[in-house]
Formats: C-alpha cells, sequence, structure tokens
C-alpha cells in the first residue's frame, strides 16, 4: 500500500512531545488561511512510498515516537490506518496525528474513524488565522484541541482534553 507524503524529518520535537519521526503528506481540502504548509495541499504533490518503507524508517530510530501531519493523513485514510496499525503491532512507539477534522467528523464517519483506534493522540480542528496565537504548544489556534485517545491521567501539555470514548 502506497501513501503519498511531502517529506520525512527524522528526530523533530516540533511535532509532539519528545524526538519524533514526522511523516508529512501530501493533500489537503480545508485550505486554511494562513496555513504554515499551504505547499501540502496539493494531492498529487511529494512522491509515493510504501508503508514498508515508512515503517522501515520508523523502526530504524529506536528514540524517536511517530507524528502524523500534512496535508491532512485522514484524506489518506487507509493507508495511514495500515501504517498505524503495523506501527502498534511492530513497535512500542506513539502515534500523534494532526488533522484540520474535528474528533466529532472523524466520529461520525465510520471510514474516518478507521485510524482512531491506532493513534494515541489527535490534534483536531482546523487552523483558524483569526485566532493565532503563539503561546500555545503543539497547535495554531485555540480552537485545536490536543486529544488524549488512549488516555493520560500524568497530562502536562497545556490546551489537552481528557480521553475521548470512541464509538
Amino acid at each position: 500500500m502506497n501513501i503519498r507524503i511531502l517529506n520525512i524529518l527524522e528526530q523533530t520535537m516540533a511535532d509532539g512531545p519528545g524526538f519524533r519521526t514526522a511523516i508529512y503528506c501530501a493533500g489537503c481540502a480545508h485550505h486554511c488561511k494562513g496555513c504554515h504548509n499551504p505547499q501540502s495541499w496539493d494531492f498529487a504533490g511529494g512522491h509515493e512510498v510504501t508503508v514498508d518503507e515508512l515503517l522501515d524508517v520508523i523502526k530504524a530510530d529506536s528514540l524517536s515516537d511517530v507524528t502524523f501531519s500534512g496535508g491532512d493523513p485522514f484524506y489518506q485514510v487507509e493507508a495511514f490506518t495500515e501504517l498505524a496499525r503495523r506501527i502498534k503491532a511492530e513497535t512500542d512507539k506513539t502515534i500523534w496525528c494532526w488533522t484540520g477534522f474535528t474528533i466529532e467528523e472523524i466520529q461520525a464517519d465510520p471510514h474516518l474513524a478507521q485510524m482512531l483506534p491506532y493513534l494515541d493522540v489527535l490534534v483536531d480542528g482546523p487552523f483558524i488565522l483569526e485566532q493565532r496565537d503563539t503561546s500555545l504548544l503543539f497547535r495554531g489556534s485555540p480552537n485545536q484541541r490536543i486529544i488524549y485517545l488512549k488516555g493520560k491521567p500524568d497530562d502536562t501539555i497545556p490546551g489537552t482534553v481528557p480521553l475521548v470514548p470512541l464509538r
């Protein structure tokens, strides 16, 4: 199975806590005004890689957890679900995922919701330029939520929200 990506950024600390291997996917229809990555909107941009190739890069770095960003990974939900499933089956890494969809929109759509069981954290919602706040951790506007899907009793990241039960 292939995933269209723009880039893989290894050992980044900007895309979630600690070291992370960030997979930046191609394709986003949210087109948020002021998006920090508008080159990711093109669904034909970047290049294709296999899930196996991405998994090899992820597994090669024993120090880093994983981030899905973009673009929006939910526009390639089948492939990212397969990658996330394999990460969880073959490693002990956590997965953070950024999306312009809200958790409510994802949960209401069984097609989109298929990835949720494999994610640890979802950063949801579109970036709203008029609400831009550079003091926020890991998000650009306060409507975006950091949602622990697996629960996190020792939450220390301001602005996060508690476990959201999966339907």
